[in-house]
């Protein structure tokens, strides 16, 4: 089963390579931007064929296998 995984900072966190891409497609002339937040997207592949099971297997590796930090970041699966 093919899992995707969204990581992005929390809403509350300063993403300073987002803002960095925001300032620089504004200088740019694409003055139309006008937020912009920089995360990661991790794609695997489980040897899983239920769907529940999956995804509560993502969120073990989530949490203990260090992809993602609770403190500043969030995630979504997405099951595919």
């Amino acid at each position: 089963m093919k899992i995707g995984i969204k990581i992005m900072p929390r809403e509350v966190i300063l993403d300073s390579q987002g803002r960095a891409v925001e300032q620089s497609m504004k200088m740019n002339g694409f003055s139309e931007v006008q937020d912009c937040r920089i995360g990661k997207y991790v794609e695997m592949n489980l040897s899983l064929e239920d769907k529940e099971a999956a995804k509560l297997q993502v969120e073990k590796m989530l949490k203990e296998g260090g992809l993602y930090n609770p403190l500043i970041e969030k995630f979504e699966i997405q099951l595919m």
